[in-house]
Parts: C-alpha cells; sequence; structure tokens
C-alpha cells in the first residue's frame, strides 16, 4: 500500500514519468500507470489491492446442484447417519447420471461451510492398518453403553466382521452377561456360519484370563475350534474397527431416542439394514459391507477343541462344600461335612476335577454338569 502510494506521488506531484519511476522502484510500467489511473478515478480507495479471481467461474456447479446436494446432506443429518462427500456421492448416482464427483461434492460442503479444515489431524497415510483377509476369518465383538429416554443405562453388544466391516449381531439388554455374549453369538453362527477366529477385550463376559478361569464363551469357542484372541490390557487400538463403529452408531441413536429396550432393538435393526446394505463403506472400497462380505469365500474354523487346565486352592466351606465357576455358571462341589475347614487343591481339566489335600492326598472326582448347582464328590476310601 505504502508503495503504491510512493509511486502514485512521484507521477502526480514530482512531474516524474512512469518508464523513471518504475525503474526507480523496481517494479512494471503498467503497475505505475494502473495506480495512477485508479487513484484519479477513486482517489486514495482506489489503491487499495484487489481480488484477481475471476468473477464467475463456467466450471462452478450450479446453484441446483448444490442445493440438491445440501438437501442429502440433510437428510443423513436428520437419519443419524454419515453425511459427508461420499455417502451423499453414493446417493446421487441413484439419482442424477452422470452424479457430481466425490471431490466436487466436498468442494460444494466445503464453499458452503460444512466442512471444517483439520490441519493437526493425523494423516491417514500414517496408519498401520490391519484387515483380515476373508469374510469370517476374525469377528471383533465388544459391549458399549447407552442411555434410554428415561435416563436409564443400558448395553449394546456388537459382533463385526474385520473383513467386510459386517454388522454380524447387533443386541440391546440391561446388562450384558456371559449367557447373553453366547446366546447372540450362537443366533449369529446360524445366520453367517461360524467364523475362524473372535477378537475381544479383556470383559469378563468374555474371558476369566484374569481369574484364571474360562468363560462359557471361551468354552463354546473352544468346542467349536474357534480360535479365541483378545486385547492387552488398556489398549482399545486393537479394536479399532468396533470402537469407530460405536461412534458412528451413537451418532444414529441420537437422532433417534428410545423409551424402551423393545424400541431400542428396533431402531438398531433398522440401522443394521441400512448400514450393512445401503451406507457406502470408505474402508471397503466405497462399497456397502454386505457387497464385501458376499464376495469372497468364508473361512472356517481351522482349529480342534482344546483342554483347559487350571489349578484352585480353596478352602472346604461349613457346609462340606467348594464352589467352583464352570461354564458361566456357580457350582458347589459336595466334598463331605467332615472335610469342612479344611484346605484343599482342585486339579480341573475341562469338566473333570479331582480334589486333593495340602498333602497331595486323592479325597475325590467328580464330573461337572453345569445344569446342576450342587455336584456330588465321589470319595475315595
Amino acid at each position: 500500500m505504502v508503495v503504491r502510494q510512493m509511486v502514485v506521488d512521484a507521477v502526480l506531484l514530482e512531474g516524474r514519468s512512469v518508464r523513471d519511476v518504475a525503474r526507480s522502484f523496481g517494479v512494471s510500467k503498467s503497475f505505475v500507470a494502473r495506480m495512477v489511473q485508479r487513484f484519479r478515478a477513486e482517489g486514495p480507495s482506489g489503491l487499495e489491492p484487489r481480488s484477481r479471481a475471476h468473477r464467475s467461474d463456467p466450471r462452478r456447479s450450479s446453484p441446483e446442484l448444490e442445493d440438491r446436494v445440501l438437501a442429502w446432506r440433510k437428510r443423513l443429518i436428520d437419519f443419524g447417519a454419515d453425511a459427508g462427500a461420499v455417502t451423499i456421492h453414493s446417493h446421487l448416482s441413484e439419482e442424477l447420471d452422470p452424479a457430481p464427483s466425490v471431490s466436487t461434492i466436498h468442494r460444494i460442503l466445503v464453499r458452503r461451510g460444512f466442512v471444517t479444515p483439520q490441519p493437526k489431524k493425523r494423516p491417514r497415510s500414517s496408519f498401520i492398518r490391519f484387515e483380515a483377509d476373508q469374510p469370517n476369518e476374525m469377528w471383533q465383538s465388544d459391549v458399549t453403553e447407552w442411555h434410554l429416554a428415561d435416563g436409564s443405562l443400558v448395553e449394546i453388544l456388537t459382533f463385526l466382521d474385520d473383513h467386510s466391516r459386517l454388522l454380524v449381531a447387533l443386541r440391546a439388554t440391561r446388562r450384558v452377561n456371559g449367557p447373553f455374549v453366547v446366546s447372540t453369538f450362537l443366533a449369529a453362527t446360524e445366520r453367517h456360519g461360524t467364523p475362524a477366529s473372535v477378537l475381544t477385550d479383556n470383559g469378563a463376559v468374555y474371558n476369566a484370563i484374569s481369574r484364571r478361569g474360562r468363560t462359557a464363551f471361551e468354552s463354546l469357542l473352544s468346542d467349536l475350534g474357534v480360535t479365541y484372541k483378545h486385547s492387552r490390557p488398556y489398549h482399545p487400538q486393537t479394536q479399532g474397527k468396533t470402537e469407530r463403529w460405536h461412534q458412528t452408531l451413537k451418532r444414529y441413536l441420537a437422532k433417534h431416542p428410545a423409551r424402551s429396550l423393545a424400541a431400542l432393538q428396533r431402531h438398531l435393526d433398522a440401522f443394521v439394514t441400512y448400514y450393512n446394505e445401503v451406507r457406502p463403506h470408505r474402508a471397503t472400497g466405497r462399497r456397502p459391507p454386505i457387497t464385501r462380505y458376499r464376495a469372497r469365500e468364508k473361512a472356517v474354523p481351522q482349529g480342534t477343541a482344546r483342554q483347559h487346565h487350571r489349578v484352585r486352592h480353596d478352602v472346604i466351606d461349613s457346609r462340606g462344600a467348594v464352589s467352583l465357576r464352570y461354564k458361566g455358571k456357580m457350582l458347589h462341589l459336595g466334598v463331605g461335612y467332615r472335610h469342612r475347614g479344611e484346605r484343599v487343591i482342585l486339579h480341573i481339566v475341562d469338566e473333570r476335577v479331582r480334589v486333593l489335600s495340602e498333602s497331595y492326598t486323592l479325597i475325590g472326582q467328580a464330573t461337572l454338569n453345569p445344569a446342576q448347582g450342587y455336584q456330588p464328590v465321589k470319595r475315595v476310601e
């Protein structure tokens, strides 16, 4: 701005030529002449910098198309689904031929102020990704909490196919427990087949590693030959797919408040259909998960049933029994009234239990039956 005023003063007040002034200030003659012309026509305001952008762009999208893009965005947001350029493009492709490209839709959203730049966000190119090669090669499972309209807390259990991102199971209950996990998993296998492996966190409903035991879910997977995997403690990144899925799910549920578990389950079922069969997924080549799930041969369990070994140190209670959890159920082993108060060692191999004294003398043995709460111990005399 200062240089502009100085070149104008040199020409108009000092009477110097345009060529001389341009040479002295190291600018072009056309620049000097343009500044003088603006000053004479508009005064000092004419020296203000001006945009060089075109007054109109023949390649810019029409207002009608921009309104159509924004209408789809609002429709998706009201539904509680993703409303990014990829999703909008997928829906517009069914209405327009040809449909605007994803980059065009993104520019429209930016121009209308619906995209906030995130320059500090970690670039996707830096991610280290893992993905199963086949459908049913690995299912991920996790539990998340949600509040009903009355404020009561419920839990939602998810089983997600790692390769295709297909939701194979999504159920809500007041409190997820071991039997609920087992029944949900079995219902999913009836519809989609048995996976080769399952990945979960270390929740007590999944495994009993911290208790040095085995849950009903672990026993079921072992019986089916399914490889069981679990993340290390305090490392949710291992299950990044389900963690990210929960964000998508809760954005939808926030738009569809439910007053009861039954209503919540109806919303979940509706969203599963949309998510699996309609919504394009960035991680699956912008295709719905069901398309990718059906595109390749499914993996099957390769393992065989594995024996479960553990050793327990316990004390016979006042009733002559000792408690033991087996396949998610608490059982009571009747060792005998005369042994009350004694310290014993339990050697457990699957359903077979041997009860020994601290001196390693065999007291008795039993075969566990989870259908019975009381398990008689056959004593050795």
